[in-house]
């Protein structure tokens, strides 16, 4: 059993929301200089005729990318997220949208592949589909998300906010440092739980040659660093059709309870109000991140939709991971969950 480190976590990523609600720096601005170099980057785009997935070089921004640089950065030594806002929403077609948001992460690392349909530029929307089937996964739905990581253990997560809900849909993020924190003192019982191996369910998403089903524990100590790879629920639930040894102990299933008990905390979480056009990146191994319920626009044309990209750091700049989750983050490595059918 992996034992969890005995001192409090320090250091900016370990924060609480309302003491960073309102503070500025988490918000990288663009400019009208920023902005105009995107338009740029962009035309050019066009002019060649590209289509994702084009490099980093094709959407070039020479004074922008310097900003862009320091991300990576605020990532793991800092808050752990950052909020580029400011880029006007109306002046482009979702397509000028999406081919902005994939230049702008390829300024950042590798995007990769997010699913078995190999896309590695993600719509996230309501598909009309249910939590309640196995191979669906949350961002196919308009549910309530409890607060999770991503599925692998990829570096970055990013989302770009097309087009907000009706009503509903708010982003909510918490430190799962803080949360290892409050464990320490309140539950050290069950943080020693959350270090032990979990089994989890794939969902339908599992590579060729693969089990449909990994173990992964939920905190994890290395280098100095602690990663967290708490995961929604679902994919814990839905294992037992694999066998019902491989579902949750009594001890287990407490231990995930209080997670998210301690992450629903108000003195503990952030509310990020998305606006059209801004582009959040977050470090997938230290934050959580949740969603509230939604309510679309009966006109497809105004539905919820944001695009999501899995972006892999290059290797200088990536955190060093346990050995237990190297086994998945190889896949990080090879490029994401391999296709298996067509986008």
């Amino acid at each position: 059993m992996y034992e969890p480190p005995r001192e409090r976590i320090e250091g900016p990523g370990a924060w609480v929301g309302p003491d960073i609600q309102d503070d500025p720096s988490w918000i990288l601005g663009l400019d009208d200089d920023a902005v105009a170099e995107i338009d740029s980057a962009l035309r050019q785009v066009q002019s060649k005729q590209l289509s994702i997935p084009f490099d980093g070089a094709d959407f070039p921004l020479p004074n922008l990318d310097k900003e862009l640089d320091t991300i990576p950065d605020r990532l793991e030594d800092g808050l752990g997220f950052v909020l580029v806002r400011g880029l006007p929403r109306e002046r482009y077609t979702d397509e000028e949208c999406e081919l902005i948001y994939w230049g702008i992460g390829t300024h950042l690392g590798t995007p990769i592949s997010q699913n078995t349909r190999g896309h590695v530029l993600g719509h996230v929307r309501d598909e009309g589909k249910s939590f309640d089937d196995p191979s669906t996964r949350g961002y196919q739905t308009r549910a309530k998300m409890d607060f999770h990581a991503d599925q692998l253990p990829v570096d970055v997560l990013g989302l770009f906010c097309m087009r907000t809900a009706k009503s509903g849909g708010a982003s909510t993020l918490v430190s799962a440092l803080t949360v290892h924190n409050v464990l320490l003192q309140e539950r050290p019982d069950l943080l020693k739980v959350l270090y032990q191996p979990f089994n989890l369910d794939w969902r339908g998403e599992e590579p060729e040659g693969e089990r449909p089903w990994y173990t992964s524990p939920m905190f994890s100590y290395h280098d100095g660093k602690v990663t967290s790879r708490v995961t929604s629920r679902q994919y814990f639930n839905t294992v037992t059709r694999y066998g019902e040894e491989l579902g949750l102990t009594a001890i287990h299933q407490e231990a995930l309870d209080a997670v998210q008990e301690i992450s629903n905390r108000p003195e503990l979480r952030l509310s990020m109000d998305f606006q059209e056009g801004d582009m959040q990146f977050l470090n997938n191994h230290v934050l959580l991140h949740a969603r509230e319920e939604f309510e679309d626009y009966a006109d497809p044309r105004l539905k919820r939709h944001l695009l999501r990209m899995w972006i892999a750091l290059p290797e200088t700049r990536r955190r060093a991971l346990d050995p237990a989750l190297a086994d998945r983050y190889r896949y990080v490595e090879m490029g994401g969950i391999p296709a298996k059918v067509a986008a």
